[in-house]
């Protein structure tokens, strides 16, 4: 796989990074409430972002037909394009569930969509960035199911659903996901397996970055890939509010309690 690099100057001030909003589940009033603590996130983080990275399943559903998007997070999108006119970069990853993302936020707003981990270099680190699904040992069945889903057959023809009763059967198979199900303690630490962490430890072998920052596994860590080299998972908002902060010093995982 061929990663992109980009390339960012602090300027005395920091990268964010979060992943996993899920917004649209497991109801509207939740997402809702989540959203309003989201934006609150953006508002005070605007003044100090050199840029800010959404790593993925930012929404829990997200298809783009030739003239629609799923209804709702305006609020959202409006605040992103907020910071777009402040001229603070903003920047996408697709995950499992928003992986049908196309150029929408690229066209309307600026805003880069990736849909592959890429090297990023800032504040003389090297690192690689991704939502991280689909990566690392095992998990066949799941990597097999997402090679259907990203083919352009796939995307054909789920376009020729009404958009109505398309989002309707995506919301129900989004209904069976961890984040939906978080109640069930589905996430807990795996250890050595943990196989996004076992990933990092293989791609270190052959090519050292500084720092790998993923999500997907709704877990906030922070671990050891080798003595100079460190994996960060981003964990979730459903239940936790973390997110990473990056700047010419250090590397932190907080939470927001605003």
């Amino acid at each position: 796989m061929q990663v992109s690099t980009l390339n960012i100057d602090l300027n005395g001030k920091k990268l964010f990074f979060a992943s996993d909003f899920h917004l649209g589940a497991p109801n509207a009033k939740s997402s809702k409430e989540r959203e309003r603590r989201i934006i609150r996130w953006l508002n005070s983080i605007e003044k100090e972002a050199a840029a800010i990275f959404l790593v993925g399943d930012i929404f829990d559903f997200w298809f783009e037909y030739s003239e629609v998007i799923p209804k709702g997070f305006i609020p959202f999108i409006s605040k992103i394009s907020q910071l777009r006119d402040q001229n603070i970069p903003v920047y996408f990853f697709t995950g499992n569930h928003d992986l049908w993302m196309k150029d929408y936020f690229t066209q309307e707003l600026g805003v880069p969509v990736f849909f592959d981990p890429i090297v990023l270099k800032a504040a003389e680190k090297k690192i690689l960035v991704g939502h991280g699904d689909g990566l690392g040992p095992g998990d066949k069945s799941y990597k097999f199911l997402k090679k259907v889903f990203v083919h352009p057959l796939s995307k054909w023809l789920f376009k020729w659903f009404h958009p109505d009763l398309g989002i309707k059967l995506a919301h129900a198979w989004s209904g069976h996901s961890r984040i939906t199900n978080i109640e069930k303690d589905e996430n807990h630490f795996l250890g050595e397996n943990e196989w996004l962490w076992q990933y990092c430890k293989e791609v270190e072998k052959e090519n050292h970055h500084d720092y790998y920052i993923f999500g997907h596994r709704h877990l906030p860590l922070e671990l050891e890939v080798s003595p100079n080299s460190t994996y960060y998972n981003l964990g979730e908002w459903v239940t936790q509010n973390t997110f990473l902060v990056l700047d010419e010093k250090e590397v932190q995982l907080k939470t927001f309690e605003s």
